[in-house]
């Protein structure tokens, strides 16, 4: 969830009822900290507690000293990325590409847990392809190594986002160790939620894609999970509300000129399912100035509202 689980995003999805929301992916080379992009990964200012730093890296020195200065400046969990699947961080050997080498795992394990007096989690995938699914053998060496949960996306990093995900995968690893295990994988509803949850026994469930335009997927699912009932969806004015707080959000983080930019992919994931959304896209994605896209946003919203209201007469 690299350029998108960024502070204001972060802040939005705790609101909405999500219990942790790890960092961006940090790279654990301290020499590259202080470009803007990893200076603005680190900013955790507003963040309710605990405050989770996701961290990336394959040599395990360099991992502890990552994981001791993020501790120093707030981090309150570490996080280990060793599930991320994109090119450009295996040619780094570090995300799943760790997982090709079970005695680097427990080394930067490891040496992560001893470096840092507050708890490690680990993000990992089911193994490198179908082939050699070596998940459950991963999960046994994080418990060992000290770390306090895992979460689990349900595919090989091969199979990237295509494939079935492999529940039953999930549940062997939850069977091997007694830590926390989180489900993770293609979980887009409540009621997807609880099915994963009653299938593979484990101990929660992590959203990623599902969130983006829709943030209170936690709510939702919170809401069923407690009280076997549906969250009512927010109203159209809700949603405006929603948005607009969280563009102001990234104006005010990145500056208006970044900030214009970013908004446009989370506008257009907010607007995704609604009427006419793709030509409204093709218009804001023009826009750059921040007063004309929330201009945009009003009028397109009182549309949407008009043509509801003509619907529901009809």
């Amino acid at each position: 969830m690299a350029g998108v689980t960024d502070r204001p995003f972060r802040i939005l999805c705790r609101q909405h009822g999500a219990a942790l929301a790890p960092s961006e992916m940090i790279t654990s080379n301290i020499q590259l900290w202080n470009s803007e992009k990893n200076r603005l990964r680190r900013q955790h200012d507003g963040e309710n507690s605990p405050k989770v730093v996701q961290i990336a890296g394959s040599d395990p020195t360099m991992m502890a000293e990552a994981a001791r200065l993020n501790v120093e400046q707030g981090a309150q969990i570490i996080d280990i990325n060793m599930g991320c699947p994109a090119k450009k961080v295996l040619k780094k050997a570090a995300g799943s590409a760790l997982l090709q080498n079970e005695k680097l795992v427990q080394e930067i394990l490891k040496s992560v847990v001893e470096a840092v007096s507050v708890p490690v989690s680990l993000k990992i995938r089911t193994g490198w392809n179908p082939d050699n699914r070596n998940g459950t053998i991963i999960a046994k060496i994080a418990e060992e190594a000290g770390v306090k949960s895992l979460a689990v996306h349900g595919r090989t990093r091969e199979c990237m986002f295509r494939a079935e995900v492999e529940y039953d995968t999930i549940a062997a690893i939850k069977e091997t160790v007694s830590i926390p295990v989180f489900a993770n994988g293609d979980i887009d509803s409540p009621q997807k939620a609880a099915a994963v949850l009653a299938h593979t026994k484990a101990d929660g469930v992590m959203i990623g894609r599902a969130a983006q335009g829709r943030p209170w997927i936690f709510q939702e699912i919170d809401c069923f999970l407690k009280n076997k009932q549906l969250f009512v969806e927010p109203t159209l004015d809700k949603q405006l509300s929603l948005i607009l707080g969280h563009l102001q959000s990234l104006y005010d983080f990145y500056g208006d000129f970044k900030g214009v930019l970013i908004a446009r992919k989370h506008v257009s994931w907010y607007c995704q399912n609604l009427p006419d959304h793709l030509q409204f896209r093709a218009y804001f994605n023009k826009l750059d100035e921040n007063h004309q896209q929330t201009d945009a946003l009003h009028n397109y919203f009182l549309q949407l509202e008009d043509f509801y209201n003509k619907k529901a007469a009809a």
